[in-house]
This record gives C-alpha cells, structure tokens and sequence, in this order.
C-alpha cells in the first residue's frame, strides 16, 4: 500500500509533537495516552481500508498497549481473534497485508492470531499471556468473540487469585535476581523498583477484584489513596525517563546506558550546577525506585494476608505488651503507639536487634510507620528519648541488622538529616556503583560479616580484629559518617568529620570515642591510597603512615574500616591483592609502632637477612655458594630491601642457570600476595617497560605493582603483579606460557615498535577524564614521586614508559591503581645520573603526558 510511508511520516510527526508538549511538561500520562489513542485510529482505519472480516475475527490490544500506554518505540502488541482456526487464503492474505502495512509504516508489532479456545488454552500454560489477556482491550471487528474472550478470562478456572498472586510473586522475585535496584545502567522497566514492580501490584489486585485501574483499588480498601498518589508519581517519573530513553535512542530502549544518560538528564530539564544534571536525575530516580520497592513489599504482603487466607497461618510470638512477632516479622500491636510516641519508631527496631528470628517488618506496621515517617515534624535525633533507644541499639551485638532495615524504610534519614542528603546520591563513574547510601550501608554489613565465622577465609585479619576492637559502635558510627558529606563540595573526609563530632556530642560520647569517630571519618581513605599507591616496601612510607596512625587501636579501626569500604564499592574492586596490600601494610605498621620511632630500621641488617634466608634455600636447590655471591655482587642492596627472600631465591637460580645473552620471563605458577608475579631479566635498553606494557595490555592483562630496577652491570631486574581482568591471578598454565612466549618474542627484538592497542570499550566512552599530573615531596632523597590521573585507555602504560624514554626519565617503581574509568597511577622516577627531577624537568614531562596522554582519550 503507498500511503504506508504518509503512515509512516504522519508518526515522525507524532513523536515530534509529543516531544514539544513533553519538553513544554505536559502531563507525562496525557502524552502517553495520546500515542496510543493515535494507534487505535490507525489500526481502525486500516482494519478497513484492508477489508478484513468484521464477523470472524476481532483486533485485540494486549500488555502496554492494552493499558493504552504507549511510548514512541514500545511494541504494539496485538491479538488477532478467530472463531475458527480455520481461516481462508483470502483473510490470509488481507491478515498478512495488514501486518506488513503497520510494518512499513514504522511500527514494531508483536502479533498472535488464536482462536478463544487456543487463547484460553495457552493463558493457562503461561502466566505472562495470561497477564497480558488480563489487560486485554477492545479495538475492531466482532465484540461478541471479545466478550467472549472477557467471560472466559474471569471464570475461576483461568488462574485463580491465590495461584495467580504465586506466579507473580515468583516471577518478580526472578526478575529481582537477575539486577539491582541501583546498577549503574538501570533497566528502568525490569530492575526492582522499576515499572514492572508497578504493574505486578496492579496485575494481582486487578486479578482479584477485578478492576480495571489502580484507581479502582481504593474502593477496594487495597489502596490508601495517599499511597495511590504516591504510585502514579512514581510511576510518572519512570515514564518520563523511559519516554526521553526512546527519543534519545531512537528505539525501544529501557536501559539508562551510560552514553545515554546526559542526553536523557537534558530533555528532562536538568541542568549542570553543584551536581551534574545527570547526578540530579539519578538521585531522583534510585529514590523513586526504593519508595516503589517499599510499597511493592507492602502492598503484595498486605493482599496476600487479606485475601489469601487460606495460606498457611504464620506463628505468633509476643515480644512484650506493644509488640509481638508473626513469623520472620515484627508486628506492632496499638495502630497508634508510633504517632503517640515518635522513640517507639526506634523502638521497634531495636527489637529487631534483639531477637535474630526478625527479619522484615509487618505489612500494617510498614503502613503504620510510613504514615508516621511523613508525619514528622522534626529529626527524631532531636528527641533525647530517640537518641537513648538510638545509642541502645548502636551497643547491641546485632546493630547493624537494625540499621540496615532502618535505612530499608527511610527511618535513618527520618533520624539523622544528613542522610537524607545522600539517599540516591550517585556519582557519574563506573567505579562507585552504589548511591552513597547504599554503598554505605553495603559498608556496614561488611561489618557485620567479619563477626561471622564463614567469611574467616575472606576477612582473616578483619575476622580477628573486630573482636579487639574497644568498641565496635565507634567503628560503625564512623562507617556511617564516612561519605556523609559527599555532593556537598569541599573535602567530603573533613566535612563529613564535623558531623561526627557534633553527633558524637549530641550523643553524650565522650571527648576520646568522639575524636576516634571524627579522625575515622577524615582518614578513611588514608591506608587505602597507602596500600594501593605508595611503595610500602619503602621503610620511609610506612614510618610515615604508622605517624598518621598514631597508635595500635587506631590502626586496629582503620584496617577494618578500609577493608569493608572497598568491598562496598563494587563487586569487582575487592580481590586478593588488594587484600594482601593492606595485610602487609597493617603488619608493617604494627610493628614500627611496637618498635617506636626512635629506632629506625638498619637497611643493612635487612639486605643481610634476606640474603642470609635466600642463600640457605639456594644451597637446599643445589646452587653453589659462589655462584651466587658473584650474582649478588652484580645487584644493589635495594633489590634486597624491596624482595622478599623467596623472591630472591627464584629470581637467582633462574639468572644463574640462564644463558646470559637472551632475556629471562618468569611467571610465578603460585599466588604472589594475592597475584601473579612476572619477572624480567634482560640487558637493559630503552622502551624495555614500554614494550613490556604493550604486550600485557594486548594480552587484556591488569598490572598492579612494577619494581623496576637495574643491576650495577645494566641488566634489568624488573618484577610485576599481573591479574586477569576479573582481579583473579592468571594460573592457567597455556594463558601462562602464551604470555611468556609473547614477552620474550618481544623483548628479543632489536628496536620494538609499539603495535596499535585495543579500541576504547563502549561503556567508557562517555566518559572524560582530564589528564592530571602531579609530583609530590618525595620521601626517598633523589628520586622524584610522580602521581597521574588519567582515562584508563588501552595501551595507557605502555604510552607512559615510551614518554619515559623520550624525556631521559628513568622509571624506579610504579603503582598502577584503575578506579572505574580513572587511572591513578603513582611513579618513582629518577634522572639517569640518579637524581631527582628539577623543575624544569618536570615541567617537560608533565607538558609531553598530557600531549601524549590526551591524543589516547
């Protein structure tokens, strides 16, 4: 047909005219409805001008469409009716022109064509078609075969209210397991809270009572119609974000991808200020998507308690005279005791607490303590009763539990104002992906974990110090403060301080618990940056963190501190390694603490007992005394210092029985501090560290951690930690002999080039990262300590070595730390007369990075 393309053209100008009126904030519902609305009058007309039966057959709207929701890309999803499943070649034919028409005119159609019998049949089998039969809608051609249809659904056969609750339920709850609430990329339909947790409380209402609406559910005394308002807001919001996601894509799209994201904060109206607009809208949208998770909990719970009851009764316990337990939940038993009594809010988790059967609340205490939570007119901290059951709770063993059902039902923010700030507050990278609140609450259930016996293996050292700690509330009010004051500007650390200290005050803390908590909050990041991107082989570094630390119990709060807030940061950031790191550091500090500062440590007696040690296992391998002393000669004393004695015992029988003149690549076939470390002993020559970057990056490897040092006769004697990709070390024996073939190979040639490198993956494009480098005061005399913050781009570090050679720098060590899409790289460097880099020198090598470096981005 030829008027499908004036079809096709008459949509563009649709979508245009809906996107005006949605940039103009016409009501998103209104725009929505009008797409659909304009759907229906052309399947009519063209139902019409393609003749098809009016007798025989009926055009049915199913799921979204048959909601009458339509965004510009959704699918229109159709069923075709049929009294009998034996249909002319002429129907056929119309039926297929029909379908091609609506094709060519720019629609994405999802049809079936069924008799009642076969509709009913597969509804049965299928609880997602039986759910779209529900919302099924009349648009064209026989409306007694519709009704029909419409009887049938609604007989007590075809899923009956309590197996259709079941099957909803089950299937949300597969949903729920496949994705977060706050993914960096949310699907704004499947993820929970999403539009689907919306639907899925209408769908079991609607099947019940048999309503056509939301709306219809007040009636029904399922709704209160403050929680019906609540829903269409939320549900509103999503519309917007799903309806910008589709003009943005220019397809059916529901995932807010990354690249997509701005694009998406700018038709909604955002605009860059303290907080970038995209930052703006999602903190909108993961608060949207916690309130419709409470009301989805809240209202299931409640529908299957009021009209299932056939179910199994669940136990009551009593708890006292105000509360009882039912089952896994906390039940309150006087409707007004949380108006009456704002402390009794607190109350009822503190009893959550103290009894390890409590799990979730009740779904009419939720209503009851939702309706009190808005109802507030002051910070519950403003109470000196709450702030006695807050401290009560802070004390018990099982705190933690409390606090995160707390933060669950908004009770924390309704407690502590500043929280209310960072509830849904992201952060526009792939590093942190969890908002504020839920990485910190993530945070404290890593606190909890070390107490539990089965997470010994992962948290050996947090799993013995929690139980020394003074007092572990200290430890969690400065996990609670510790990002508090993130979004705000300024140094987060020492804002986030004050309000520790202040609290702490408010709270009756004395003068030592509240400056322990203030100096957690400002140092938190302190023995991370040290572990991760200082060179703690150096004695100097360590003496100068164990300052910092002042004593054993402080460094005893900030190991476990540290290591819960990196494992809260994203399932990927924690792996061995970095575990190793902080064990070694806190190790190294204990025992400068124990020692005290007024006795440093001999760098001589060191080199002495690492040789001492390595020699004594060479001798057990067989190597002769001599062979080895006139290696040893060859290397200088802080190859000793920065080895471990079975480092160097490797190290040394492998140069030994080596021909000299072709270079050396060990790969370690056992974890080396949580990684794998790679060896290269070559006749030193330039690009060595670049060429050895490029094949590490071409073999999609993550370096961590580079000694690069040279023999007194200029051999290269460098030492790496490799990991995979996922953090885990590479164990695989052809993965390892594939790289060492590959290193030798390159490293054998005469004037390496560096080869192109992998292209810029999809999900770090929209980010920028401006190149940044630094040079810090150095610890170590004649040497200079370089830190670079630039886009973590394929082939960075081999860039960075060939900009080493190029400006006469040589590179001493390396500290190579990936946050999300940042690399922060940390450098020791020296000039090749073995001093520091002046100014001028500096000025030079930052000026050819950032050339370098953004010609990469």
């Amino acid at each position: 047909m030829n008027t499908a393309l004036a079809a096709k053209n008459t949509l563009i100008e649709l979508n245009q005219r809906l996107v005006e009126q949605y940039q103009a904030k016409h009501p998103i519902a209104d725009i929505v409805k009008q797409r659909s609305s304009f759907i229906d009058n052309l399947l009519n007309t063209t139902w019409n001008n393609c003749q098809l039966d009016q007798t025989a057959m009926t055009l049915i709207a199913v799921g979204g469409y048959g909601r009458g929701e339509l965004l510009p890309h959704s699918d229109v999803d159709l069923l075709f009716l049929i009294e009998s499943d034996l249909v002319c070649e002429q129907t056929k034919t119309r039926l297929g022109d029909f379908i091609t028409y609506l094709w060519d005119a720019g629609l994405e159609i999802g049809h079936s064509v069924r008799t009642v019998e076969q509709t009913i049949e597969q509804g049965k089998a299928d609880i997602t078609i039986a759910t779209n039969l529900i919302e099924a809608r009349f648009l064209i051609g026989n409306a007694t075969l519709f009704n029909q249809l419409y009887q049938r659904i609604r007989q007590d056969d075809f899923w009956p209210s309590a197996e259709f609750y079941k099957g909803k339920k089950e299937e949300q709850n597969q949903r729920h397991s496949k994705a977060s609430a706050f993914d960096l990329e949310p699907n704004i339909k499947s993820c929970p809270g999403g539009l689907r947790d919306i639907q899925t409380i209408a769908w079991v209402a609607m099947r019940h009572f048999d309503a056509a609406n939301l709306s219809e559910l007040v009636e029904h005394d399922f709704l209160e119609a403050s929680e019906l308002e609540e829903l269409i807001e939320c549900q509103d919001f999503l519309w917007e974000i799903r309806f910008a996601l589709h003009i943005t894509a220019n397809r059916n799209e529901n995932r807010l991808l990354f690249d997509l994201q701005r694009q998406v904060a700018s038709l909604l109206g955002y605009e860059d200020a303290t907080q970038l607009a995209v930052e703006q809208m999602m903190k909108r949208y993961y608060r949207t998507v916690r309130r419709i998770m409470e009301l989805n909990q809240m209202l299931l719970q409640l529908f299957k308690r009021a009209t299932l009851g056939h179910i199994k009764a669940l136990e009551v316990r009593p708890i006292n005279s105000q509360y009882q337990r039912r089952g896994r939940y906390i039940e309150v038993l006087d409707d007004t005791l949380f108006a009456e009594n704002n402390e009794e809010i607190l109350r009822l988790f503190l009893h959550v607490a103290k009894n390890s059967n409590i799990e979730a609340v009740y779904a009419p205490t939720l209503r009851l303590l939702r309706n009190a939570r808005r109802s507030l007119k002051a910070p519950l901290q403003d109470n000196p009763a709450c702030r006695k059951v807050f401290m009560e709770i802070l004390k018990h063993p099982r705190g933690i539990s409390a606090f995160s059902l707390m933060h669950r039902h908004g009770i924390l923010s309704s407690y502590l104002p500043a929280w209310r700030n960072i509830e849904g507050q992201m952060q526009f990278d792939l590093f942190h992906a969890y908002t504020v609140d839920e990485h910190t609450h993530r945070l404290l259930l890593n606190i909890e974990r070390f107490s539990q016996a089965e997470q010994k293996d992962e948290f050996p050292l947090g799993a013995v110090l929690i139980n020394q700690l003074p007092k572990k509330g200290l430890l969690v009010l400065g996990a609670i403060f510790h990002d508090i004051a993130k979004g705000r500007g300024g140094d987060h650390s020492k804002l986030g301080a004050n309000d520790a200290l202040e609290f702490c005050k408010l709270h009756g803390l004395n003068d030592h618990d509240g400056r322990l908590v203030a100096w957690l909050v400002e140092n938190h990041l302190v023995m991370s940056v040290t572990a991760q991107r200082r060179d703690i082989s150096d004695p100097a570094v360590v003496a100068d963190f164990a300052d910092k630390v002042h004593d054993a119990v402080h460094l005893s709060y900030l190991y476990c501190l540290t290591v819960a807030d990196i494992c809260a940061t994203n399932e990927k950031t924690w792996n061995n390694w970095k575990g190793s790191l902080l064990r070694d550091l806190y190790f190294s500090t204990q025992r400068v603490l124990a020692r005290g500062k007024e006795k440093p440590i001999d760098e001589q007696a060191r080199v002495d007992e690492t040789q001492a040690k390595a020699k004594k296992e060479l001798l057990r391998r067989g190597i002769k005394e001599k062979d080895m002393h006139a290696l040893w000669a060859r290397f200088k004393p802080e190859y000793f210092i920065r080895h471990q004695p079975n480092q160097v015992a490797w190290h040394s029988e492998a140069i030994i029985k080596h021909n000299h003149n072709d270079p050396l690549v060990l790969i370690s076939k056992h974890t080396t501090r949580g990684g794998t470390e790679l060896f290269v002993y070559s006749k030193d020559r330039p690009k060595l560290f670049a060429t050895v970057m490029t094949v590490l990056d071409n073999k999609n490897i993550n370096v961590h951690d580079a000694n690069i040092m040279t023999s007194i006769d200029n051999y290269a004697l460098d030492t790496f930690v490799i990991l995979e990709q996922d953090g885990e070390p590479i164990v695989q024996l052809s993965r390892i002999q594939s790289i060492r073939k590959a290193l030798e190979k390159a490293l054998a040639s005469e004037n390496p080039k560096l080869p192109k490198f992998r292209k810029l993956a999809r999900i770090m494009k929209p980010f920028n990262v401006p190149t940044h480098v630094s040079f810090l005061p150095s610890i170590r005399q004649d040497t200079s300590m370089m830190e670079l913050i630039a886009l973590d781009s394929p082939g960075l570090l081999a860039k960075v070595g060939d900009i080493l050679y190029r400006c006469d720098i040589v590179l001493l060590a390396a500290k190579i730390t990936t946050i999300g899409e940042r690399a922060e790289d940390f450098f020791i460097l020296q000039t090749h007369d073995g001093h520091a880099l002046n100014d001028e020198q500096q000025d030079h090598l930052s000026y050819a990075l950032h050339l370098a470096l953004n010609q990469i981005s």
